[in-house]
C-alpha cells in the first residue's frame, strides 16, 4: 500500500516558513523517510519524502548535509548550482543536494550527528560513546561517559544526543547512567542525565528521556521527552528550569530567531519501554509545533493523520524554500555529473540516436 503522508496544518505554518525563507527537514525512522516541508507562496505547503533505511540524525552546515541511517552515513552537497541546469524544473526546486558519499557504519545505532572541523561527529548509541568516522574503520571512539567500563556493543546507557562548541562536543545526554547491557530500560522515566564533555561531570540527572541538546544565549536547551517539556540549563550556575510544557512526546528541535521548531511523536501503547510515559492530553499522531519563546506559546502546528508516527531529528534549510535531496535510490543520481563550476546531464534514452 502506497503512503500518502496526509497532513493537517493551520494557515500560519506555511506562512512562517515562507516569511523566514526556510524549509524544514525531519527524520522518521518508523516510516523510513526523510521529509522536507516548505512553502513557495506562504499559503500552500509541499512535502517531499525521500526514502532511507531507518533515518535518524541530520547534520546541516553551509553546503553540506549528512544523514545517519541504520547501517550507513550519507553525505550530500549543493555546492554546484545544479538546479539551474534542470531543463524541466516544473516542481520549482530552488537547490539540489546530491549524494556524494555513503559510508558503512554497520548497526551502531547512531543517533545525533554534527559536523566538526573537517569531520563528522556521531553519538554511537550501541557502543555508548561519541565517535568520528574515517575510511579505515566503522568508527573511531573519542569519548565515553566515565561510568562506562568498556567499549562493547551493548547499548548500556542509551547515549543519544550531543552538542558541539568550537567544533568539539561539550555536552551529551543519555537515558541512564547504567553500565550493563541495555540497563537503561529500567526506570526509564527518572534516570536520564546530561554530562559535560570531556570531563564527564553530571549537570542534570533524574531526567525523563532527555533529547535534542543545543546551545543558545548562555543556556543549554533540551527536550525532556518523557515529561513533554522544553528545558534549559544556565551554563554558569547549572540551574535548570522548565521553559514550556507541551503534553507531547517531544523530540527533534531547532531554534530560529525567537521560534522553536519541535517535533513530537505518538506514544506507542505496545511499547514496553515507553509504557510508563503519561501525558494529560496524549496524541496518537506525530507532528511539528512552532513555539514562540517571547510569547511563551505554541503559535502553529502541523500533524499527520497516518503513515508518520515517530519523529527523531529535525533541522531546517536556511534560504531555501524547496530543496531536492537526491540519493542513490533515485534515477537522477546516475544522470548528473558535477565538477567545479560545471554540471553535465546524461541525455535521456529517447534523445539518443
Amino acid at each position: 500500500m502506497s503512503r500518502t503522508y496526509s497532513v493537517n496544518f493551520d494557515k500560519t505554518f506555511p506562512k512562517i516558513l515562507f516569511d523566514k525563507k526556510v524549509s524544514l527537514v525531519f527524520s522518521t525512522y518508523q516510516a523510513g523517510r526523510l521529509i522536507v516541508l516548505g512553502s513557495l507562496d506562504g499559503n500552500h505547503l509541499h512535502q517531499i519524502p525521500v526514502g532511507f533505511k531507518k533515518p535518524m540524525g541530520i547534520a546541516l552546515t553551509e553546503n553540506k548535509l549528512a544523514i545517519a541511517t541504520l547501517d550507513s552515513l550519507y553525505f550530500f552537497s549543493n555546492r554546484e548550482n545544479v538546479v539551474d541546469t534542470i531543463r524541466l524544473n516544473d516542481k520549482n526546486f530552488d537547490t539540489v543536494y546530491l549524494q556524494r558519499a555513503k559510508y558503512s557504519i554497520s548497526t551502531l545505532d547512531v543517533h545525533d550527528i554534527e559536523f566538526g572541523k573537517g569531520i563528522l561527529w556521531g553519538v554511537n548509541t550501541m557502543f555508548s560513546c561519541l565517535c568520528v568516522f574515517d575510511i579505515n574503520h566503522n568508527f573511531i571512539p573519542k569519548w565515553k561517559p566515565p561510568f562506562i567500563s568498556s567499549l562493547v556493543p551493548e547499548d548500556r546507557c542509551h547515549l543519544n544526543s550531543m552538542v558541539l562548541e568550537n567544533d568539539l562536543p561539550v555536552y551529551a545526554s543519555m537515558l541512564s547512567t547504567t553500565n550493563t547491557k541495555e540497563g537503561w530500560r529500567e526506570n526509564i522515566t527518572e534516570t536520564g542525565a546530561i554530562m559535560t564533555v570531556p570531563k564527564g561531570e553530571v549537570i542534570a540527572d533524574g531526567l525523563s528521556l532527555p533529547h535534542s541538546l543545543f546551545l543558545d544565549g548562555g543556556y543549554l536547551y533540551f527536550l525532556e521527552s518523557g515529561k513533554g517539556t522544553l528545558n534549559r540549563i544556565n551554563r554558569d550556575t547549572n540551574e535548570m528550569e522548565v521553559v514550556h510544557k507541551f503534553e507531547r512526546f517531544v523530540r527533534g528541535m531547532k531554534k530560529l530567531d525567537n521560534l522553536f521548531f519541535i517535533g513530537y511523536s505518538a506514544v506507542r501503547k505496545s511499547s514496553k519501554t515507553f509504557s510508563s510515559v503519561r501525558f494529560d492530553n496524549p496524541t496518537e499522531n506525530a507532528g511539528i509545533l512552532i513555539y514562540d519563546i517571547e510569547l511563551n506559546e505554541v503559535i502553529s502546528q502541523l500533524e499527520y493523520d497516518q503513515d508518520v508516527e515517530e519523529i527523531y531529528d529535525l533541522n531546517y534549510f536556511d534560504g531555501f524554500l524547496k530543496p531536492a535531496i537526491v540519493n542513490d535510490k533515485q534515477e537522477e543520481f546516475n544522470n548528473v555529473i558535477t565538477l567545479p563550476k560545471k554540471v553535465f546531464w546524461k541525455k535521456p534514452k529517447e534523445e539518443k540516436k
